[in-house]
This record gives structure tokens, sequence and C-alpha cells, in this order.
């Protein structure tokens, strides 16, 4: 039987969440200490765990079908590698930096000044765009502590919160990538492991659009259940139920996540009660 091979960050926090979000797409892996790959025993997938910088090269040679990356190594080392799915988690930024103390107005800054980065291709090419000539220092590891010891005059680096910069006393000029991980696909990806790759990503999809939402119970008058059902969004129209209280009808809807305050506060000042919101572990729509 055709299996997928995907192939996922074999340690850190990528690894972490990517083999959540299998495991939220019902994919069981029985993944025993030090493999450098497991099988799925419920689902035609094989999991081969990468070092992170491995995984483009893997891709294009089609060696593995698909990955979950992060798009900032995808951008990096991946050309000619097409992603599917944005998948929500291990989001950073890949930035420009220099010291706190210098003046920076604009891009031209860094004409003919000496950047070091672990990412050459994603920063030549930005700087390109602004016809912009610099030096590039290209090191694996501490990029930050690159302008302190007077190697170079800024850095470009994944940011996430922005602590290491403010400790090595840098600030954040430009941003060339919000990264994020996703779902990348081989380009000699064959039709059998296509078909298995579909589900695959059904199941994904249901799965973040379950994360990006909540479920809403509320009890609400009848003489305002217009009103009601018109602050509330929902799939595609609430569901209304007769509450055994004469009078009260029982509303069933779903919002995103991201305006839940908004719409409850604006529900409860239009006379709903008994607001119940739960989690959704899946969404097919």
């Amino acid at each position: 039987m055709s299996k997928l091979k995907i192939a996922i960050q074999k340690s850190g926090r990528l690894n972490q969440e990517s083999l959540q979000i299998l495991k939220d797409c019902g994919v069981s892996i029985d993944n025993g200490k030090d493999q450098l790959k497991a099988s799925a025993n419920n689902f035609p997938l094989e999991v081969f765990y990468l070092r992170n910088g491995d995984i483009p090269q893997y891709l294009k040679d089609g060696v593995v079908d698909a990955a979950i990356i992060g798009e900032n190594l995808l951008t990096e080392k991946g050309e000619g590698i097409l992603f599917i799915e944005k998948l929500g988690f291990s989001k950073c930024k890949v930035s420009l930096a220099v010291p706190k103390n210098e003046e920076y107005r604009g891009i031209t800054y860094f004409q003919n000044k000496k950047i070091a980065t672990s990412y050459p291709n994603t920063v030549l090419k930005y700087l390109q765009k602004s016809n912009i000539q610099a030096q590039l220092h290209i090191i694996n590891g501490s990029v930050e502590i690159a302008p302190n010891i007077g190697l170079a005059d800024g850095i470009c680096d994944i940011v996430s919160s922005g602590s290491t910069l403010f400790k090595n006393n840098l600030k954040e000029v430009e941003v060339i990538l919000n990264s994020e991980a996703v779902l990348a696909v081989s380009p000699k990806l064959k039709k059998a492991q296509q078909e298995i790759l579909n589900k695959l990503q059904f199941r994904v999809q249901s799965v973040l659009k379950a994360r990006q939402s909540r479920y809403v119970l509320l009890n609400a008058p009848n003489e305002k259940l217009e009103k009601i059902i018109d602050i509330l969004p929902g799939m595609r129209s609430p569901t209304v139920l007769p509450l055994a209280e004469e009078g009260w009808s029982s509303v069933h809807s779903v919002l995103n996540k991201n305006q839940f305050w908004e719409i409850i506060d604006e529900l409860k000042n239009n006379g709903a009660e008994g607001i119940l919101v739960c989690p959704i572990e899946k969404m097919v729509v």
C-alpha cells in the first residue's frame, strides 16, 4: 500500500507542534526514542525525523513527499518548493536589526554596510529590491553578537519576542518576512501520494478551523431573539430551540475566537443569559 512520506524537525518546538497537529488529525504515530522514521498505525503515513536545514533538499530530491517546515527556512533554502497550507504555529519574523544607538532612516542605511546573518539568500533578495549593496557575513549560531564585536554593522535573523535583540543592544528596523509553520510539498510528488496528501490536508483544515473557533450556547428572551441572531455570525445561521420556560429560546452558534469578547459583551447587553463557551475539537464545513 502506498504511503505518504512526511518530514518534520527532529527535535525542538517545531517537532512537538508538528506531532501535535498530526495527533489532532487522528494520526497515531508510535515513535520510540531516537528513531529516524516511524509509521502511523491508522493512516498511510510515514514520518521522517530530520535536521531542519536538511528538509528542503529532501523535498527537492523527492526523498520525502511533504514536510512541516518553517516558512522562513523554505524561503531561504527551498526555492521552487510550494506550500499548500499555513499551520498557525511557530510564528516568527526574519528581520534586520542595528545597534540601538544608531540613527536609522531607512533601508539605505545598509548601503555598503556589513550584515551578519544565517539567511543570506533571504536578505540578499530583499536588499536587491531596493538596489542596496551590502557585504554579508554568513554565521550559523549567535548572530546577535556580531555588531558588539565589530564583525558587522547590523544583522538579519529570526525575531520572536525581541528579547534577544534587547539583551544585545539591538533594535529591529526592517521586517523581511513574517513566518509560520507550513505544509510544504515535494515537486516530485506522485499521484498516489497526492491522494493521501489531499486527505491529510482536509483533516488539517478541519483542525485549524476548530482552533480558531468557539461553540457558544445561550438563552435568549424571544422578544430579543431577532437582535441576538443578528449579532451572531455563525457558519450559516444559528440553531434556535425552544426552552421549557415559555418565552425563552436556546441559541447555538460558532464564533471566531478573535471576535469572542466583543460579541459576548454585545450579546449580554441585548438580553442573552446563561452563556456557555466550549472549545471545538474538529470542524468540517
